[in-house]
């Protein structure tokens, strides 16, 4: 059964993205309603505020890499706060701030997961592979390379986060939603062995099909882990996120897919990212992300039995 116990932990910054703004994601989803509406499904939610790290410095990137030092301190501070939380039998929502902040909480729920002897199951909402490498991306930013970190490819402080390197295997991840790749990281991501589930897959075979497959084996002992990239979505309903790629999940695909993450009963973790408010029309992104966090659990159009 999905945690009934929630931690929010607000990040706000956007050190590892391409465009400010979204150090204002965290408020916008508390403006949208995110704990009254996880309340009103009988869940304890406890917002733990705000973590504290360096601003954004907006200097270009230094030996392949855009604010190192700064990422690095952001998800060290998310670590920290994820795993305090999980610890504590807590389900720990981060609320982004940029997707480099996945190094942070993965990073912390993989050493949950070895201390308390669980698998791990990630799956990785967005628009993009995040598989990019200093060597394949010519901007540095480090929002575009967390799923290549926590798996082994980055730099020396970042593989340093939780204590073992690499933090994550590829076959534990599935990425759901893909259609904006990198040709190099193309290649990566192949080499590598991550399961795609792209856009094309959805477009073919259905998202419930691809969701099936996504959750396929799951059982008591396996963590969930679910990190949300807001631009996951199709930018004609979710307006607001920096990096906009159209063809994305329509609404009631997005739906289908949190509610079949809910029906597993297994998640356990969750990130929310990439909200940026300063492009976002009347915070409708932040509702509709409010929305499908509350069918992550159990918001559904009909009593179900679980």
């Amino acid at each position: 059964m999905t945690h009934r116990f929630v931690s929010l932990i607000g990040a706000p910054t956007d050190v590892g993205a391409s465009v400010r703004g979204a150090s204002m994601g965290p408020e916008a989803l508390r403006v949208a309603g995110l704990a009254a509406a996880l309340q009103s499904h009988g869940v304890d939610v406890v917002d733990r505020g705000n973590l504290a790290g360096p601003g954004n410095p907006w200097q270009p990137a230094v030996d392949g890499y855009r604010h190192l030092d700064e990422v690095a301190a952001w998800s060290r501070a998310v670590h920290d706060a994820v795993l305090a939380e999980l610890r504590r039998g807590r389900l720990p929502i981060v609320l982004g701030g940029d997707h480099s902040l996945a190094i942070g909480s993965l990073a912390a729920v993989a050493a949950h997961c070895r201390e308390s002897g669980r698998k791990l199951r990630v799956l990785w909402l967005d628009a993009h592979a995040d598989f990019n490498t200093s060597a394949l991306t010519p901007s540095g930013n480090l929002h575009g390379m967390p799923v290549a970190v926590l798996c082994g490819h980055g730099p020396p402080p970042l593989l340093a986060i939780g204590g073992q390197a690499p933090a994550l295997q590829p076959k534990w991840i599935r990425q759901i939603g893909i259609r904006s790749v990198d040709p190099g990281e193309k290649r990566f991501v192949h080499a590598a062995g991550l399961e795609v589930f792209d856009m094309r897959y959805i477009d073919e075979h259905g998202m419930r099909h691809a969701m099936e497959l996504a959750l396929a084996t799951l059982d008591a002992g396996t963590h969930l882990h679910v990190s949300f990239d807001v631009d996951f979505l199709d930018p004609e309903i979710a307006p607001g996120v920096a990096t906009t790629v159209p063809g994305g999940p329509t609404y009631r695909e997005a739906q289908l897919c949190m509610e079949m993450i809910a029906d597993s009963g297994r998640l356990a973790s969750l990130d929310v990212m990439e909200l940026n408010p300063a492009l976002d029309v009347r915070n409708r992104t932040a509702v509709l992300a409010v929305d499908l966090v509350e069918s992550l659990f159990g918001k559904s159009t009909l009593m179900r039995d679980r």
